[in-house]
């Protein structure tokens, strides 16, 4: 099989591809299981929702000012819907985790008064009382996810989060999400962002394999058509994160590094390979843009946004495809692996198996923490583990995914995968 050239490490690729070898299949599913363990130690706050974790799985103290430990939105969401996925998987107290979690985003993070979700909350009030579409695209997923395994309250979130989408957020002129809002809805501004509607697209595709309704996967692919149908496309497959109130690209802006980094972001294209595979097969493989589109931008940002000499995807690029933050993040590497992963399933081409492979073994040298559990956020150019916007191991869901992405059929969410059996092929084979 043909190697990428100067891609930053030698990969052997002959024989099966991992994801059909047993023992990867095994390998995969520890990885799995080691995140939960980690996350769950020390998860559960008693005060409700779960605390946010240091590199040791300890819970970070609250911020001066703060009465007890902020939770913010996607956190609580994350969480749910992760941790669903372990109660598919047969393992013991995750229901409990459940419950806690859609207890706190429906008593504490939901706005009893106007509606909508607020994107912080402490023990006593909110901390940021904005609405976002980004962290309620997450209540839409943690909902159809509590829905697939039977919570009782599923069907009461699914369908407030689902009105407030409708009736505050969805454009239908567009086709795609507005953004963020006061507590008493008043807008905050005219900016408009991919971010937020790319999480969205991955949430109606979960609520629709979570009830049948159409209306969810037409929300998804009117947003996949804007953002990667018309404008990646028009930028030569690379993903605009930023625009103005008529769906202008804005090059020139500069947000937020967290959420609204400046320039383009490899990692977001790569999420983007990923859910438009599953996007197509949903729809019924009637798209065949969304296939093609997929494998472009996978190429497309390795070619561009992988160091060719120490390895790991920069976090930012500038226009010019030159590295503008050159910090390495886990969760591109996660989001490529499952890329890859699902794109080598539907696709022949040997350079998916060939980055499965490379990104897996960044991962494992570099972002693991092999001593104390979970993945290190981010690394410096040198490789070496930073705090400059995480702190603690903020995440699991990227990283959980990862591990089981590979191990389910791409035609789906992990949810639907393990929905018919709720088990995992071992044996080799998807």
């Amino acid at each position: 099989m043909p190697e990428t050239e100067n891609a930053g490490s030698w990969v052997g690729t002959s024989g099966p591809r991992f994801v059909e070898r047993a023992a990867h299949r095994h390998w995969l599913l520890g990885q799995a299981q080691a995140l939960l363990n980690f996350f769950s130690r020390n998860l559960f706050n008693p005060a409700g929702g779960f605390f946010p974790l240091d590199d040791f799985g300890r819970p970070l103290p609250p911020k001066s000012g703060h009465a007890g430990v902020e939770r913010q939105i996607h956190d609580t969401t994350r969480m749910v819907h992760c941790f669903a996925i372990a109660h598919m998987l047969g393992l013991p107290g995750a229901d409990r985790i459940i419950d806690h979690g859609m207890a706190f985003l429906w008593e504490r993070h939901r706005d009893q008064q106007s509606g909508g979700y607020f994107w912080g909350v402490d023990d006593e009030r909110p901390t940021n009382a904005s609405k976002q579409a980004y962290g309620h695209g997450f209540v839409l997923l943690a909902a159809s996810s509590a829905k697939v395994v039977g919570h009782p309250d599923a069907d009461r979130l699914l369908a407030d989060i689902t009105e407030v989408l409708h009736t505050r957020f969805w454009d239908k002129n567009v086709g795609a999400t507005t953004e963020e809002y006061a507590a008493d809805w008043q807008p905050l501004g005219d900016y408009r962002g991919q971010n937020s509607n790319m999480h969205l697209t991955e949430a109606t595709m979960a609520a629709f394999e979570a009830t049948g309704d159409r209306t969810y996967l037409d929300m998804a692919e009117s947003i996949a058509s804007l953002i990667i149908g018309r404008h990646a496309r028009e930028q030569g497959w690379r993903v605009a994160e930023h625009f103005d109130s008529k769906w202008q690209v804005d090059r020139n802006y500069i947000g937020d590094p967290m959420f609204r980094p400046s320039g383009t972001t490899p990692g977001h294209a790569l999420e983007w390979s990923r859910l438009l595979v599953q996007l197509w097969e949903l729809g019924g493989r009637k798209h065949g843009w969304m296939k093609e589109a997929a494998k472009q931008l996978f190429l497309t940002t390795t070619a561009i946004g992988w160091d060719r000499g120490t390895g790991g995807f920069y976090y930012t690029l500038d226009w010019n495809d030159r590295p503008d933050q050159s910090d390495r993040f886990w969760w591109p590497c996660a989001e490529g692996i499952g890329a890859a992963a699902v794109l080598g399933s539907v696709d022949e081409d040997p350079r998916f198996e060939e980055w499965y492979r490379r990104i897996w073994g960044f991962v494992t040298d570099h972002f693991i923490d092999h001593e104390r559990g979970g993945w290190y956020p981010e690394l410096n150019s040198e490789l070496k583990p930073i705090s400059r916007v995480f702190v603690g191991k903020p995440d699991l869901y990227h990283a959980f995914q990862a591990c089981l992405i590979p191990l389910v059929p791409a035609n789906g969410s992990v949810t639907r995968g393990l929905r018919g059996n709720g088990s995992v092929t071992l044996l080799g084979g998807r």
